[in-house]
């Protein structure tokens, strides 16, 4: 988003908790989002807190609990640090999370190692969608991964293009765990992070990002507070209670004196 006296554009963060349905129907979701700030602890508090209080409410069976992001730095810290250590508010018991690296995101690395093996061309084209079909399919990564290794091996890959390949090859080998759709769509589990990528546009893009636009941490907070409260059905909720915290609501007036009004009149 566009800071005022910062640099042009800097990273704000977005989460989303949504509750899917057995046939992965969205029911709901309720909606986060925070100005730029260094390792975003502020959304991680606010995020954790809001996971237990649903939890702490949850009275039926506890569902499947699954966390699908990207594997940026942040995230991952988050999981580790946080979900994998959660226990439930009400029964003390540690909670089980199905980690899930967004697909989308795991496609890029598939653009970058097949245009590392082929250059931009038909050749990279063809392999990357036949490695996005078997990424699908049950045990797909490992077939990519074994592709993708008999090619550099025939092709001999030196210098940037072998340093863009391993990147791309390291970042889906140390995550292959979390690369599992054909099991996660078997069950109803989401494979893609659309739902907060989408979030990202609605909450940030529609609104701060206007042409010309510039904002300050504080006014753009305030807008963002707003706009997610709108986006997860929870305005008229939260307006009563706002409105509950103010017991007798007096507007001052301005008691003039008929010269004043005369002068202001005229």
């Amino acid at each position: 988003m566009p800071v005022r006296r910062g640099t042009v554009y800097e990273v704000a963060s977005a989460g989303t908790v949504t509750v899917l349905s057995r046939r992965g129907r969205r029911l709901g979701t309720v909606y986060l989002a925070y100005t730029p700030e260094s390792k975003q602890p502020t959304m991680s508090r606010e995020l954790t807190g809001l996971i237990q209080a649903v939890l702490q409410r949850w009275q039926k069976p506890l569902p499947r609990l699954c966390y699908v992001t990207d594997a940026g730095d942040n995230e991952t810290a988050y999981y580790q640090t946080v979900l994998r250590r959660m226990n439930h508010p009400r029964t003390g018991e540690r909670l089980e999370w199905i980690r899930v690296v967004d697909y989308y995101h795991a496609s890029e690395r598939l653009w970058s190692m097949g245009q590392a093996l082929f250059g931009k061309g038909k050749l990279a084209t063809a392999w990357v969608r036949r490695m996005q079909k078997w990424l699908k399919q049950p045990k797909g990564i490992r077939r990519v991964l074994f592709s993708a290794t008999a090619f550099r091996s025939r092709n001999g890959l030196k210098g940037t293009r072998r340093k863009e390949f391993f990147k791309a090859y390291n970042y889906l080998r140390k995550r292959t765990k979390y690369l599992r759709y054909a099991a996660y769509k078997r069950v109803g589990i989401p494979c893609g992070s659309g739902v907060t990528e989408a979030a990202c546009k609605t909450i940030y893009t529609q609104r701060l990002k206007l042409s010309g636009m510039r904002w300050k941490k504080a006014g753009a907070q305030t807008i963002l507070n707003l706009r997610i409260l709108l986006l997860s059905g929870v305005w008229n909720e939260a307006f009563r209670r706002q409105l509950r915290e103010f017991k007798n609501i007096e507007v001052p007036t301005c008691d003039l004196t008929n010269e004043k009004k005369l002068q202001l009149a005229a």
